[in-house]
Protein backbone atom coordinates (compact mmCIF):
# COMPACT_ATOMS: atom_id res chain seq x y z
CA UNK A 1 0.00 0.00 0.00
CA UNK A 2 1.38 3.40 -0.96
CA UNK A 3 0.89 6.23 1.48
CA UNK A 4 1.56 9.83 0.49
CA UNK A 5 2.29 11.78 3.63
CA UNK A 6 1.67 15.44 4.25
CA UNK A 7 2.27 17.57 7.32
CA UNK A 8 0.53 20.80 8.28
CA UNK A 9 2.32 23.83 6.88
CA UNK A 10 2.84 25.57 10.19
CA UNK A 11 5.70 27.21 12.01
CA UNK A 12 6.44 28.06 15.58
CA UNK A 13 5.37 31.63 16.29
CA UNK A 14 4.91 33.80 19.38
CA UNK A 15 1.20 32.93 19.28
CA UNK A 16 1.93 29.27 19.94
CA UNK A 17 4.34 30.16 22.71
CA UNK A 18 1.70 32.43 24.24
CA UNK A 19 -0.83 29.61 24.15
CA UNK A 20 1.54 27.33 25.98
CA UNK A 21 2.33 30.07 28.48
CA UNK A 22 -1.35 29.96 29.34
CA UNK A 23 -0.85 26.36 30.40
CA UNK A 24 1.84 27.19 32.93
CA UNK A 25 -0.84 28.41 35.30
CA UNK A 26 -2.79 25.17 35.16
CA UNK A 27 -1.09 23.59 38.12
CA UNK A 28 -2.63 26.16 40.44
CA UNK A 29 -6.17 25.80 39.15
CA UNK A 30 -8.90 24.13 41.12
CA UNK A 31 -12.19 22.63 40.06
CA UNK A 32 -14.81 25.21 39.29
CA UNK A 33 -17.76 22.87 38.80
CA UNK A 34 -19.54 21.94 35.62
CA UNK A 35 -20.48 24.49 33.02
CA UNK A 36 -22.99 24.86 30.23
CA UNK A 37 -23.73 22.69 27.13
CA UNK A 38 -26.76 20.49 27.29
CA UNK A 39 -28.53 20.34 23.95
CA UNK A 40 -32.28 20.27 23.86
CA UNK A 41 -33.77 17.33 21.99
CA UNK A 42 -36.66 18.30 19.70
CA UNK A 43 -37.14 14.74 18.40
CA UNK A 44 -36.72 13.64 14.77
CA UNK A 45 -38.04 16.18 12.32
CA UNK A 46 -38.16 18.99 14.89
CA UNK A 47 -36.19 22.23 14.79
CA UNK A 48 -32.44 21.95 15.28
CA UNK A 49 -31.27 22.15 18.86
CA UNK A 50 -28.79 24.75 20.01
CA UNK A 51 -25.18 23.98 20.78
CA UNK A 52 -22.92 25.53 23.35
CA UNK A 53 -21.57 27.58 20.47
CA UNK A 54 -24.98 29.15 19.95
CA UNK A 55 -25.70 27.65 16.53
CA UNK A 56 -27.71 24.52 15.89
CA UNK A 57 -26.81 22.16 13.06
CA UNK A 58 -29.64 21.09 10.76
CA UNK A 59 -29.81 17.35 10.12
CA UNK A 60 -32.07 15.36 7.77
CA UNK A 61 -34.68 12.85 8.85
CA UNK A 62 -33.12 9.38 8.73
CA UNK A 63 -35.95 7.40 10.27
CA UNK A 64 -35.52 3.68 9.64
CA UNK A 65 -31.90 3.96 8.49
CA UNK A 66 -29.14 1.98 10.21
CA UNK A 67 -25.62 3.32 10.55
CA UNK A 68 -22.52 1.51 11.81
CA UNK A 69 -19.61 3.45 13.30
CA UNK A 70 -16.27 1.72 13.92
CA UNK A 71 -13.68 2.98 16.42
CA UNK A 72 -10.95 1.54 18.64
CA UNK A 73 -12.32 3.36 21.70
CA UNK A 74 -13.12 1.29 24.76
CA UNK A 75 -14.20 2.01 28.34
CA UNK A 76 -15.02 5.64 29.17
CA UNK A 77 -14.13 6.85 25.66
CA UNK A 78 -16.59 4.43 24.07
CA UNK A 79 -19.25 5.34 26.63
CA UNK A 80 -18.86 9.05 26.02
CA UNK A 81 -18.81 8.70 22.24
CA UNK A 82 -21.98 6.64 22.50
CA UNK A 83 -23.64 9.65 24.17
CA UNK A 84 -22.85 11.66 21.04
CA UNK A 85 -24.29 8.94 18.82
CA UNK A 86 -27.45 8.75 20.96
CA UNK A 87 -28.03 12.47 20.43
CA UNK A 88 -27.63 11.97 16.68
CA UNK A 89 -30.22 9.19 16.84
CA UNK A 90 -32.67 11.47 18.66
CA UNK A 91 -32.28 14.24 16.13
CA UNK A 92 -32.50 12.09 12.98
CA UNK A 93 -34.43 8.95 13.86
CA UNK A 94 -31.56 6.76 12.65
CA UNK A 95 -30.30 3.71 14.53
CA UNK A 96 -26.55 3.90 15.13
CA UNK A 97 -24.46 0.91 16.17
CA UNK A 98 -20.97 1.25 17.64
CA UNK A 99 -18.62 -1.36 16.15
CA UNK A 100 -15.57 -2.09 18.34
CA UNK A 101 -12.52 -2.11 16.09
CA UNK A 102 -9.18 -3.74 16.60
CA UNK A 103 -5.99 -1.70 16.51
CA UNK A 104 -4.57 -0.96 13.96
CA UNK A 105 -7.96 0.04 12.61
CA UNK A 106 -6.77 0.16 8.98
CA UNK A 107 -6.18 -3.59 9.08
CA UNK A 108 -9.59 -4.07 10.70
CA UNK A 109 -11.29 -2.02 8.00
CA UNK A 110 -9.40 -3.85 5.26
CA UNK A 111 -10.81 -7.14 6.53
CA UNK A 112 -14.33 -5.71 6.70
CA UNK A 113 -14.10 -4.28 3.19
CA UNK A 114 -12.73 -7.54 1.79
CA UNK A 115 -15.66 -9.34 3.41
CA UNK A 116 -18.15 -6.93 1.87
CA UNK A 117 -19.35 -5.48 5.18
CA UNK A 118 -17.60 -2.17 5.87
CA UNK A 119 -19.05 0.16 8.51
CA UNK A 120 -20.64 3.39 7.31
CA UNK A 121 -18.25 5.60 9.28
CA UNK A 122 -14.91 4.98 10.99
CA UNK A 123 -12.87 7.04 13.44
CA UNK A 124 -9.24 7.04 12.29
CA UNK A 125 -6.59 7.96 14.87
CA UNK A 126 -3.74 8.62 12.43
CA UNK A 127 -3.20 11.04 9.57
CA UNK A 128 -1.33 8.24 7.84
CA UNK A 129 -4.40 6.03 8.13
CA UNK A 130 -6.51 8.64 6.30
CA UNK A 131 -3.88 8.85 3.57
CA UNK A 132 -3.72 5.07 3.29
CA UNK A 133 -7.51 4.65 3.20
CA UNK A 134 -7.83 7.36 0.55
CA UNK A 135 -5.11 5.76 -1.57
CA UNK A 136 -7.03 2.46 -1.42
CA UNK A 137 -10.24 4.32 -2.34
CA UNK A 138 -11.92 3.00 0.81
CA UNK A 139 -13.27 6.36 1.96
CA UNK A 140 -15.58 8.96 0.41
CA UNK A 141 -15.16 12.74 0.24
CA UNK A 142 -17.18 14.71 2.77
CA UNK A 143 -20.38 16.27 1.47
CA UNK A 144 -21.23 19.99 1.20
CA UNK A 145 -23.02 20.12 4.58
CA UNK A 146 -20.02 18.75 6.46
CA UNK A 147 -17.70 21.01 4.46
CA UNK A 148 -19.77 24.00 5.53
CA UNK A 149 -19.45 23.01 9.19
CA UNK A 150 -15.68 22.60 8.80
CA UNK A 151 -15.31 25.98 7.10
CA UNK A 152 -17.30 27.67 9.85
CA UNK A 153 -15.79 25.99 12.88
CA UNK A 154 -12.25 24.71 12.11
CA UNK A 155 -8.91 26.35 11.45
CA UNK A 156 -7.23 25.59 8.14
CA UNK A 157 -4.61 23.42 9.83
CA UNK A 158 -7.18 20.99 11.20
CA UNK A 159 -9.02 20.88 7.86
CA UNK A 160 -5.76 20.16 6.04
CA UNK A 161 -5.06 17.20 8.31
CA UNK A 162 -8.25 15.54 7.07
CA UNK A 163 -7.58 16.24 3.39
CA UNK A 164 -5.65 14.26 0.79
CA UNK A 165 -4.43 15.98 -2.39
CA UNK A 166 -6.94 18.77 -1.89
CA UNK A 167 -9.95 16.52 -1.28
CA UNK A 168 -11.56 16.62 2.16
CA UNK A 169 -12.12 13.15 3.62
CA UNK A 170 -11.81 13.52 7.38
CA UNK A 171 -13.57 15.46 10.11
CA UNK A 172 -11.35 15.82 13.17
CA UNK A 173 -13.76 15.33 16.04
CA UNK A 174 -11.51 14.60 19.00
CA UNK A 175 -8.18 16.30 19.56
CA UNK A 176 -5.48 15.90 22.17
CA UNK A 177 -2.86 18.16 23.69
CA UNK A 178 -0.04 15.65 24.07
CA UNK A 179 2.45 17.99 25.74
CA UNK A 180 1.38 17.77 29.38
CA UNK A 181 2.83 16.27 32.55
CA UNK A 182 0.39 15.50 35.36
CA UNK A 183 1.59 15.21 38.94
CA UNK A 184 0.54 14.16 42.41
CA UNK A 185 0.40 17.43 44.32
CA UNK A 186 0.78 15.83 47.78
CA UNK A 187 4.05 14.19 46.72
CA UNK A 188 5.37 17.46 45.31
CA UNK A 189 4.50 19.32 48.52
CA UNK A 190 6.06 16.65 50.73
CA UNK A 191 9.26 16.74 48.68
CA UNK A 192 9.32 20.52 48.41
CA UNK A 193 9.30 20.20 44.63
CA UNK A 194 8.09 22.85 42.20
CA UNK A 195 6.89 22.69 38.60
CA UNK A 196 9.90 22.54 36.25
CA UNK A 197 10.07 24.64 33.10
CA UNK A 198 13.10 23.07 31.42
CA UNK A 199 14.28 19.51 30.87
CA UNK A 200 17.24 20.09 33.18
CA UNK A 201 14.86 21.28 35.90
CA UNK A 202 12.58 18.30 35.21
CA UNK A 203 15.40 15.84 35.87
CA UNK A 204 16.41 17.75 38.99
CA UNK A 205 12.80 17.69 40.22
CA UNK A 206 12.68 13.94 39.58
CA UNK A 207 15.82 13.43 41.69
CA UNK A 208 14.33 15.56 44.49
CA UNK A 209 11.18 13.44 44.54
CA UNK A 210 13.20 10.23 44.42
CA UNK A 211 15.16 11.40 47.47
CA UNK A 212 11.85 11.92 49.31
CA UNK A 213 11.06 8.22 48.97
CA UNK A 214 8.69 8.20 46.00
CA UNK A 215 9.62 7.04 42.49
CA UNK A 216 9.15 10.17 40.37
CA UNK A 217 7.98 9.07 36.90
CA UNK A 218 5.32 6.56 35.89
CA UNK A 219 5.68 5.26 32.31
CA UNK A 220 3.12 3.16 30.44
CA UNK A 221 5.73 1.35 28.41
CA UNK A 222 3.52 -1.62 27.56
CA UNK A 223 1.78 0.74 25.12
CA UNK A 224 4.45 1.77 22.63
CA UNK A 225 2.60 4.92 21.57
CA UNK A 226 3.35 6.58 24.90
CA UNK A 227 7.07 6.19 24.19
CA UNK A 228 6.71 7.79 20.74
CA UNK A 229 5.09 10.76 22.48
CA UNK A 230 8.05 11.10 24.85
CA UNK A 231 10.42 11.14 21.88
CA UNK A 232 8.33 13.56 19.81
CA UNK A 233 8.04 16.19 22.52
CA UNK A 234 11.77 16.13 23.16
CA UNK A 235 12.56 16.15 19.43
CA UNK A 236 10.20 19.02 18.56
CA UNK A 237 11.49 21.26 21.36
CA UNK A 238 15.13 20.36 20.84
CA UNK A 239 15.44 20.01 17.05
CA UNK A 240 12.73 22.49 16.07
CA UNK A 241 9.67 22.31 13.82
CA UNK A 242 11.53 22.20 10.48
CA UNK A 243 13.50 19.08 11.45
CA UNK A 244 10.31 17.60 12.96
CA UNK A 245 8.52 17.96 9.63
CA UNK A 246 11.44 16.44 7.76
CA UNK A 247 11.65 13.41 10.02
CA UNK A 248 7.87 12.95 9.90
CA UNK A 249 8.08 12.71 6.09
CA UNK A 250 11.31 10.65 6.20
CA UNK A 251 13.14 13.40 4.34
CA UNK A 252 15.94 12.90 6.83
CA UNK A 253 16.97 9.52 8.19
CA UNK A 254 16.51 8.22 11.70
CA UNK A 255 20.30 8.00 11.86
CA UNK A 256 20.46 11.81 11.70
CA UNK A 257 22.43 13.57 14.44
CA UNK A 258 19.25 15.32 15.64
CA UNK A 259 17.72 11.92 16.46
CA UNK A 260 20.92 10.89 18.24
CA UNK A 261 20.64 13.97 20.41
CA UNK A 262 16.96 13.42 21.20
CA UNK A 263 17.40 9.76 22.13
CA UNK A 264 20.42 10.63 24.26
CA UNK A 265 18.29 13.21 26.06
CA UNK A 266 15.45 10.73 26.59
CA UNK A 267 18.05 8.28 27.88
CA UNK A 268 18.88 10.74 30.69
CA UNK A 269 15.51 9.72 32.14
CA UNK A 270 15.13 6.14 30.94
CA UNK A 271 18.71 5.31 31.93
CA UNK A 272 18.07 5.88 35.63
CA UNK A 273 16.01 3.01 37.10
CA UNK A 274 15.43 4.97 40.32
CA UNK A 275 13.46 7.56 38.33
CA UNK A 276 11.07 5.11 36.61
CA UNK A 277 8.28 3.34 38.51
CA UNK A 278 9.13 -0.36 38.52
CA UNK A 279 12.29 0.29 36.51
CA UNK A 280 12.37 -0.51 32.80
CA UNK A 281 10.94 -4.02 33.28
CA UNK A 282 8.07 -2.70 35.37
CA UNK A 283 7.34 0.13 32.92
CA UNK A 284 7.25 -2.29 29.99
CA UNK A 285 4.57 -4.29 31.82
CA UNK A 286 2.53 -1.18 32.69
CA UNK A 287 -0.28 -0.20 30.35
CA UNK A 288 -1.14 3.46 29.91
CA UNK A 289 -4.29 3.52 32.13
CA UNK A 290 -2.40 1.90 34.99
CA UNK A 291 0.47 4.37 34.60
CA UNK A 292 -2.02 7.11 35.40
CA UNK A 293 -4.03 5.49 38.17
CA UNK A 294 -0.91 4.35 40.04
CA UNK A 295 0.24 7.99 40.09
CA UNK A 296 -2.90 9.12 41.89
CA UNK A 297 -3.54 6.12 44.16
CA UNK A 298 -1.85 5.02 47.37
CA UNK A 299 -2.12 8.25 49.33
CA UNK A 300 1.20 10.04 49.77
CA UNK A 301 3.12 6.91 48.69
CA UNK A 302 1.98 6.27 45.10
CA UNK A 303 4.02 4.15 42.72
CA UNK A 304 4.85 7.27 40.73
CA UNK A 305 4.68 11.03 41.28
CA UNK A 306 4.36 12.21 37.67
CA UNK A 307 2.89 10.81 34.48
CA UNK A 308 3.30 12.25 31.00
CA UNK A 309 0.45 12.25 28.50
CA UNK A 310 -2.33 14.31 26.99
CA UNK A 311 -5.43 15.99 28.33
CA UNK A 312 -7.24 12.63 28.11
CA UNK A 313 -5.39 11.57 31.26
CA UNK A 314 -8.25 13.21 33.16
CA UNK A 315 -10.50 10.26 32.29
CA UNK A 316 -8.15 7.87 34.07
CA UNK A 317 -7.64 10.24 37.00
CA UNK A 318 -11.42 10.21 37.44
CA UNK A 319 -11.15 6.48 38.21
CA UNK A 320 -9.21 7.39 41.37
CA UNK A 321 -10.22 9.52 44.35
CA UNK A 322 -7.92 12.34 43.24
CA UNK A 323 -9.51 15.66 42.29
CA UNK A 324 -8.17 17.46 39.26
CA UNK A 325 -6.82 20.88 40.17
CA UNK A 326 -6.17 20.05 43.82
CA UNK A 327 -4.79 16.51 44.15
CA UNK A 328 -3.87 16.14 40.48
CA UNK A 329 -2.17 19.09 38.81
CA UNK A 330 -0.52 19.61 35.44
CA UNK A 331 2.29 21.55 33.78
CA UNK A 332 3.47 21.83 30.16
CA UNK A 333 6.13 19.47 28.84
CA UNK A 334 9.39 21.27 29.66
CA UNK A 335 11.48 23.08 27.07
CA UNK A 336 14.46 20.99 25.96
CA UNK A 337 17.67 22.88 25.24
CA UNK A 338 18.94 26.43 25.65
CA UNK A 339 16.46 28.96 24.30
CA UNK A 340 14.00 26.23 23.27
CA UNK A 341 10.24 26.62 23.42
CA UNK A 342 7.97 24.11 25.18
CA UNK A 343 6.65 21.69 22.53
CA UNK A 344 3.08 21.76 21.19
CA UNK A 345 2.26 18.25 19.99
CA UNK A 346 -1.31 17.32 19.18
CA UNK A 347 -3.17 14.18 18.21
CA UNK A 348 -6.69 13.47 17.14
CA UNK A 349 -9.35 11.17 15.74
CA UNK A 350 -11.04 11.90 12.42
CA UNK A 351 -14.40 10.62 11.20
CA UNK A 352 -14.42 9.29 7.62
CA UNK A 353 -17.24 7.85 5.52
CA UNK A 354 -16.74 4.43 3.98
CA UNK A 355 -20.17 4.59 2.34
CA UNK A 356 -21.46 7.61 0.45
CA UNK A 357 -24.90 7.47 2.03
CA UNK A 358 -27.21 10.14 3.41
CA UNK A 359 -26.75 8.72 6.90
CA UNK A 360 -22.95 8.62 6.79
CA UNK A 361 -22.72 12.18 5.49
CA UNK A 362 -25.22 13.43 8.07
CA UNK A 363 -23.15 11.91 10.88
CA UNK A 364 -19.99 13.61 9.56
CA UNK A 365 -21.90 16.89 9.46
CA UNK A 366 -23.02 16.41 13.06
CA UNK A 367 -19.52 15.50 14.26
CA UNK A 368 -18.16 18.68 12.64
CA UNK A 369 -20.61 20.83 14.59
CA UNK A 370 -20.23 22.48 18.01
CA UNK A 371 -23.37 20.56 19.05
CA UNK A 372 -21.64 17.17 18.96
CA UNK A 373 -18.39 18.43 20.48
CA UNK A 374 -20.19 19.93 23.48
CA UNK A 375 -21.76 16.59 24.43
CA UNK A 376 -18.45 14.80 24.97
CA UNK A 377 -16.74 17.92 26.31
CA UNK A 378 -19.22 18.01 29.18
CA UNK A 379 -18.48 14.36 29.99
CA UNK A 380 -14.73 15.10 30.28
CA UNK A 381 -11.60 13.47 28.89
CA UNK A 382 -12.09 15.25 25.59
CA UNK A 383 -10.58 18.15 23.70
CA UNK A 384 -12.21 19.64 20.62
CA UNK A 385 -10.47 21.39 17.70
CA UNK A 386 -13.86 23.02 17.00
CA UNK A 387 -13.16 26.72 17.64
CA UNK A 388 -16.88 27.58 17.88
CA UNK A 389 -17.64 25.34 20.84
CA UNK A 390 -18.22 27.28 24.06
CA UNK A 391 -15.40 26.44 26.54
CA UNK A 392 -18.06 26.45 29.27
CA UNK A 393 -18.94 22.95 28.07
CA UNK A 394 -15.76 21.56 29.68
CA UNK A 395 -16.32 20.24 33.23
CA UNK A 396 -13.50 22.08 34.98
CA UNK A 397 -11.08 24.96 34.66
CA UNK A 398 -8.08 22.72 33.99
CA UNK A 399 -9.60 21.19 30.87
CA UNK A 400 -11.07 24.55 29.90
CA UNK A 401 -7.66 26.24 29.90
CA UNK A 402 -6.01 23.35 28.04
CA UNK A 403 -8.72 23.65 25.36
CA UNK A 404 -8.39 27.43 25.14
CA UNK A 405 -4.63 27.08 24.66
CA UNK A 406 -5.14 24.61 21.80
CA UNK A 407 -7.60 26.92 20.02
CA UNK A 408 -5.38 29.95 20.67
CA UNK A 409 -2.49 28.17 18.97
CA UNK A 410 -4.48 28.25 15.71
CA UNK A 411 -2.38 26.42 13.12
CA UNK A 412 0.82 26.78 15.16
CA UNK A 413 1.15 23.19 16.28
CA UNK A 414 2.65 19.93 15.16
CA UNK A 415 0.56 16.80 14.83
CA UNK A 416 1.77 13.60 16.46
CA UNK A 417 4.68 12.45 14.30
CA UNK A 418 4.04 8.71 14.54
CA UNK A 419 0.42 9.30 13.48
CA UNK A 420 1.62 10.98 10.28
CA UNK A 421 3.73 8.00 9.29
CA UNK A 422 2.77 4.75 7.53
CA UNK A 423 0.86 2.78 10.13
CA UNK A 424 3.15 -0.23 9.81
CA UNK A 425 5.96 1.93 11.20
CA UNK A 426 4.32 4.52 13.43
CA UNK A 427 1.13 2.87 14.64
CA UNK A 428 1.38 -0.91 15.01
CA UNK A 429 1.86 -2.66 18.37
CA UNK A 430 5.04 -4.74 18.53
CA UNK A 431 6.49 -3.31 15.33
CA UNK A 432 8.35 -0.31 13.94
CA UNK A 433 8.79 2.71 16.15
CA UNK A 434 6.70 1.31 19.01
CA UNK A 435 8.89 -1.79 19.32
CA UNK A 436 12.17 0.08 18.79
CA UNK A 437 11.41 2.54 21.58
CA UNK A 438 10.28 -0.24 23.91
CA UNK A 439 13.66 -1.88 23.30
CA UNK A 440 15.30 1.49 23.92
CA UNK A 441 13.51 1.82 27.27
CA UNK A 442 15.02 -1.54 28.19
CA UNK A 443 18.49 -0.55 26.96
CA UNK A 444 18.78 3.27 26.70
CA UNK A 445 22.55 3.12 26.18
CA UNK A 446 22.03 1.59 22.73
CA UNK A 447 21.32 4.84 20.90
CA UNK A 448 23.08 3.86 17.67
CA UNK A 449 21.45 0.44 17.51
CA UNK A 450 18.03 1.98 18.16
CA UNK A 451 18.58 4.48 15.36
CA UNK A 452 19.66 1.75 12.95
CA UNK A 453 16.53 -0.31 13.67
CA UNK A 454 14.29 2.74 13.36
CA UNK A 455 15.80 3.66 10.01
CA UNK A 456 15.57 0.12 8.63
CA UNK A 457 11.90 -0.18 9.61
CA UNK A 458 11.06 3.33 8.38
CA UNK A 459 12.75 2.81 5.00
CA UNK A 460 10.77 -0.41 4.49
CA UNK A 461 7.46 1.19 5.52
CA UNK A 462 7.86 4.27 3.30
CA UNK A 463 8.96 2.15 0.34
CA UNK A 464 5.80 0.06 0.64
Amino acid sequence: MRTTLRTPRTSRTPRAAKAITTLTALGALTLAGCGGADSTDPGPGGPPSRSAGGEGVTLPSLKGQKIQVAAVWTGPEQENFTKVLKEFEKRTGATVTFVPAQDPIVNFLGTKIAGGSPPDVAMLPQVGAIQQAAAQKWIKPVGPEAKAQLAAHYSQGWRDLGAVDGTQYGVYFKAANKSLIWYNNAVFENAGATEPKTWKEFLSTAETISASGVTPVSVGGADGWTLTDWFENIYLSQAGPAKYDQLAKHEIKWTDASVTKALTTLGELFGKPNLIAGGADGALQTEFPASVTQTFSGGDQPKGAMVFEGDFVSVNIAQTSAKIGTDAKVFPFPAVGDGAQPPVVTGGDAAVALKDTKGAQALLTFLASPDAAAIWAKAGGFLSPNKSMDPAAYPNDVQREIAKALIAAGDDFRFDMSDQMPQSFGGTPGKGEWKALQDFLKNPKDVAGTQARLEADAAKAYKN
